[in-house]
């Protein structure tokens, strides 16, 4: 299934990025196109983005110096919630910002997370992802 189909199936289900909003008034419309106004607002994004496997919207919104040249997703992986710890910066009137969180899923049956702090600045523009920074 393609990812626009993908997103015209789940827009009015809740968000995955766990905002109180369905999917297609939240985090879809960006990965419709519209401009994301926050790094926060990219992060939660972007999860929804490994959450829908969403592989074109992931690499446009990846900074060109860091962005890999595809995006695996792990067919055993299923994405189930996001909680955001920190930000600093990132809002609309910064050219940088990061985003300390906290991704659960489950692997194969099994429960887990993974936590990061990400950076995000702007390029041409707009927010982008461009690496994971140490705590």
């Amino acid at each position: 299934m393609s990812p626009a189909s993908r997103r015209a199936q789940r827009a009015g289900e809740p968000c995955p990025c766990g905002l109180r909003a369905a999917y297609g008034e939240c985090c879809g419309r960006f990965h419709e196109g519209r401009a994301v106004p926050t790094a926060e607002a990219l992060m939660r994004s972007r999860f929804c983005a490994f959450a829908v496997e969403d592989e074109v919207y992931l690499l446009r919104t990846w900074h060109p110096a860091t962005r890999p040249a595809r995006v695996e997703f792990e067919r055993d992986m299923r994405w189930t919630g996001l909680e955001i710890e920190a930000v600093t910066g990132g809002s609309p009137i910064h050219t940088e910002g990061t985003v300390t969180f906290r991704a659960h899923y489950v692997y194969r049956g099994r429960p887990g997370e993974m936590r990061e702090r990400s950076r995000f600045v702007r390029h041409e523009g707009a927010w982008v992802y461009l690496d994971a920074v140490g705590e």
